[in-house]
Parts: structure tokens; C-alpha cells; sequence
């Protein structure tokens, strides 16, 4: 089995699954676990994002996208010579990997015509049935289903800890400018953690709010979460935020309830470790009832800035 994974979450997926001798072409963002990076790269990226504020990029990727424009080049030569059995993409997000359609034409020329699986995870529930999908076409079925069940009992053990315990108001900034909540499985997470994401949508898009909408939600715990950023890279986009207006009368800023995460590798991409972050969010919202091990990823900061003048 040759296996090309275009997603940063399937080749995590695939390592879990004890298919990483399998690879054979992975993204240039597929930095987890430490041996994805010695694996050969078959994209990059179109856009030179480097060094630009969260506004810019948002701006450059916007008008890429208005223009029809990719955001990411296949090095089809290396899919060629990879000879693949199996190629991993997805087509939920046209920013977060190469497109759907461009993978498709470049595998209809493959010899061999090799498996496409696209994964499309919408809620916390869709990204555990996905490894099964994985486990499905790779054969590695009962790996796949034994890593689900400890994946549930581990959420299980988390909802058990939290139960019948108050839920927070929780908003989760999926990006900083313009202010994005995050969707998806990303409330799902909240949920299962034993708080209230007031702003995401379970299942929907991520969304663009105004500050008024961020002031009407009463947060009384705030999580950074940049999408494709680390935690010290979230953290740093705090000062920018907490300028926006209206934002010192936040519940959780007066309560110092701001935390920064590391959204790129707990929380944004649907792979095994979505079920890291919901511990971590456990710790978070209930530090007393979630004793369990939580990975290092989240940061308590000083989010307190005079509003705008």
C-alpha cells in the first residue's frame, strides 16, 4: 500500500494507524508526528504569507480566492513518481489544502487510477467515523476501530469528570482580523468539555462576527485560536484583539478567562488530537474536575487593553 496524504490530519491519521511506512507524499504543513517531515513534499503554497499581519493575509487569500486563483501547487511530477495506491485530500475547505478538482485531474492520469478519498469532517462525531474511512481504504480496519474506542472512552471519561457542573459562555477567535469564531467540530469540543460556545455554530462554517456581536455574547472564557498558527503565534495576536472595542467589558477579559491555544495542532485540523484539545479545554473550564493529563498547548494571558479611543 502507497499512500499520498494531501492533509496535514490524514497523515497524523495515517501515522496513528501504523501506516507510516506507508506514505509516500505528504503537504509541506504536515509537521506531526516528528517523522512526517522526512517524508517527500508534494505541495507548497502560491501565496508568500510571510511576516504579514493576520488583516493582510486575509486580504491576499481573499482576493486569490475572488480571482479563482489556487492557493496551493501539487508537484505532480513527485505524485507521478510516488506511483500512490491511495490519495487522502478533502474538499471542505478551499483554503486549508490543494483543490479537490485538481487533485482529481491529477490522479485521472495516474497509472493505475488510485483511490480518492476525500474527507469531509463537519462535527466532532464526523472526525472519529473519518479514521474509520481511512482504516477502510488503506486496510487497516481494526486498527482504525480500536483507535476509535479508545478515542470515545477517553471523551466519555472527560464528560463524566464535567457533568452537572455550571457551563461557561465560551467563544473560540478563530482568527484575528477580521474576528472569526471558529465552527465545525470546534463547539463540539466546547460541549464535550463542559462549556457553552455562544457565537459557533456546531456543524457550520466558521463565521466573521463584529465586535458587537463579540460583546453581546457575555464570554465568560475566551480561546485564541488562529487557524495554521502555533501557541506562542496565538498568543501574539492578543494585543491586536484586545483592541477591539468594547472588549475590557468582556466577562472573561475582566476575570482574566483569555487563553491562547495551539489551535493548528488541537483544534483546527480534524485529526486524532481534536480529542487532546477537548482535554485541554476540560482543564480550561474545569481545572477542578479534570485532573487528567493535558498536553502543553494553551496559555493563560493578560488580555486587558484600554479600549479605543
Amino acid at each position: 500500500m502507497r499512500i499520498v496524504s494531501l492533509l496535514p490530519s490524514s497523515t497524523e491519521i495515517c501515522f496513528a494507524l501504523g501506516l507510516g511506512s506507508s506514505l509516500v507524499g505528504v503537504t509541506h504543513e504536515c509537521d506531526f508526528p516528528p517523522q512526517a517531515r522526512y517524508k517527500t513534499v508534494m505541495t507548497r503554497s502560491l501565496l508568500d504569507l510571510d511576516g504579514q499581519s493576520p488583516g493582510e493575509i486575509d486580504r491576499h487569500v481573499r482576493a486569490a480566492l475572488h480571482q479563482g486563483s489556487s492557493l496551493y501547487a501539487l508537484d505532480q511530477d513527485a505524485l507521478r513518481r510516488a506511483r500512490p495506491d491511495v490519495i487522502l485530500t478533502q474538499e471542505l475547505c478551499e483554503v486549508c489544502a490543494v483543490a479537490y478538482q485538481q487533485v482529481l485531474d491529477a490522479a485521472r492520469i495516474l497509472p493505475g487510477r488510485p483511490t480518492v478519498l476525500s474527507l469531509e469532517p463537519l462535527t466532532l462525531a464526523d472526525v472519529l467515523r473519518s479514521f474509520a474511512d481511512v482504516g477502510q481504504v488503506t486496510g487497516a480496519r481494526e486498527r482504525a476501530a480500536e483507535l476509535v474506542r479508545g478515542l470515545w472512552a477517553r471523551l466519555d471519561a472527560v464528560r463524566g469528570a464535567v457533568a452537572g457542573r455550571p457551563r461557561p459562555r465560551v467563544v473560540c477567535l478563530e482568527w484575528a482580523d477580521p474576528l472569526m469564531v471558529a465552527g465545525h467540530w470546534v463547539p463540539d469540543q466546547v460541549d464535550a468539555a463542559g462549556g457553552i460556545d455562544v457565537l459557533g455554530e456546531p456543524g457550520g462554517r466558521s463565521r466573521v462576527i463584529s465586535p458587537e456581536e463579540l460583546r453581546a455574547a457575555q464570554a465568560e472564557v475566551v480561546l485564541v485560536m488562529p487557524c495554521g498558527y502555533r501557541l506562542e503565534e496565538s498568543a501574539a495576536q492578543l494585543g491586536s484583539i484586545a483592541q477591539t472595542t468594547g472588549w475590557a467589558g468582556l466577562p472573561a477579559a475582566r476575570a482574566g478567562q483569555v487563553y491562547a491555544v495551539d489551535g493548528s495542532w488541537y483544534f483546527n485540523r480534524p485529526g486524532p488530537r481534536v480529542v487532546d484539545g477537548i482535554e485541554m479545554l476540560a482543564r480550561i473550564l474545569h481545572p477542578e474536575a479534570w485532573r487528567g493529563p493535558v498536553p502543553q498547548g494553551f496559555l493563560q494571558v493578560d488580555a486587558t487593553a484600554p479600549a479605543p479611543t
